[in-house]
């Protein structure tokens, strides 16, 4: 006897849980969540962002900003004398050639930069040829 009354309440809390799921399912889907509503700092920001009118720009903007422009100096040219004189003074010039003794003085001995090296026949102590 008390099987049946107690297996009818049980199926009645399942339908009940499974409405209030339902209802809750629903109320979620139905009701804006926080990521849906309008977040109102976003649209003060859009707002004013639309609003803003640039300044024109005037052409004194610039005044301290930029460095004014000067034309640099033409460079002197070269004068012709001053080459001519250049070009008979490096024509007189002596080559020095190595090797060869300056006017006057004896020529330097000649050094073999390359040397074989002297063979060591490095014996062992106490060993006998």
């Amino acid at each position: 006897m008390l099987a049946q009354p107690l297996r009818a309440s049980r199926q009645l809390l399942a339908r009940a849980a499974r409405q209030q799921h339902a209802i809750i399912i629903r109320r979620t889907l139905i009701t804006p969540t926080a990521i849906r509503q309008a977040d109102l700092v976003q649209d003060m920001y859009l707002k004013e962002l639309k609003a803003y009118k640039a300044p024109p720009v005037k052409p004194t903007d610039a005044e301290g900003q930029v460095q004014k422009f000067s034309m640099p100096k033409a460079p002197a040219s070269p004068e012709e004398a001053d080459i001519a004189n250049d070009l008979k003074a490096y024509e007189d010039q002596v080559p020095e050639v190595e090797g060869q003794a300056v006017a006057g003085s004896a020529a330097p001995p000649e050094q073999d930069w390359f040397e074989d090296p002297e063979e060591e026949t490095d014996v062992p102590p106490g060993a006998t040829h």
